[in-house]
């Protein structure tokens, strides 16, 4: 169960998995979760981040329709349900929900006061929102879905953005991809990194899509670029 708590400006309250780094302050991160909840693989994700000097909060976004999520990807039912939870989610109230994380951790005892974001899938394409939408110091992006429907906010980002987009990922075809691209590059706090060969989720450990030299590539990127935006 999520094991600290999330106020919203309207009172409402929410619950959000917390990894803490050793020394007990660092950065933050807001890690946002895939289509499975705060799953065992998220919650692994953010211990690795707290392992790396970050306080990681992962906050249940599903929580309006169903809380405690946590589905196993490599289930029939669960990927049923995933896609029925991903149906019901008002993206806009998940970026408030992601505002009020980020929020919170600011205020959070040890926190040094910078943080950043880092999605995966729905995450990934919230990861891009939150960079467009707040002033999150920094935001990576994997594998985001439906980054298409919101280039009209690239303009808007001021704060460094990574991409990781995996170049035979379903989700983002080569026209989407190439559309996104030329977009984005125009954008010069924005980095985007294509993986030859990898599909949609290629870092998710144990999943059918899993790639071990792409994964590898991305999170060294990944860690880099948290250490030069928010460690330094």
């Amino acid at each position: 169960m999520p094991d600290i708590t999330i106020t919203l400006l309207e009172g409402q309250k929410f619950g959000a998995y917390c990894a803490m780094p050793a020394a007990g302050h660092g950065p933050g991160l807001v890690v946002i979760q895939e289509i499975f909840g705060v799953n065992a693989n998220m919650r692994k994700i953010c211990d690795d981040f707290a392992a790396q000097g970050y306080i990681a909060v992962c906050p249940d976004l599903f929580w309006r329709q169903e809380t405690g999520v946590q589905l196993d990807d490599k289930k029939p039912e669960d990927m049923k349900r995933a896609m029925e939870l991903l149906g019901g989610l008002d993206v806009e109230a998940a970026v408030r929900d992601l505002l009020s994380t980020l929020g919170s951790i600011r205020q959070m005892k040890g926190c040094s006061g910078k943080v950043g974001a880092v999605g995966y899938c729905l995450g990934g394409k919230l990861a891009y929102l939150m960079a467009t939408r707040s002033d999150v110091d920094a935001s990576v992006s994997y594998y985001g879905v439906e980054l298409d429907k919101y280039l009209d906010e690239v303009h808007d980002i001021r704060l460094p953005l990574l991409l990781h987009i995996g170049a035979e990922d379903p989700y983002v075809p080569p026209a989407t991809r190439e559309k996104i691209l030329h977009r984005v590059m125009r954008n010069p706090a924005i980095t985007a990194e294509v993986y030859e060969g990898a599909s949609h989720a290629f870092a998710r450990i144990g999943g059918q899509n899993y790639n071990q030299e792409a994964a590898n590539l991305a999170n060294l990127r990944t860690a880099e670029f948290l250490a030069e935006t928010l460690q330094s």
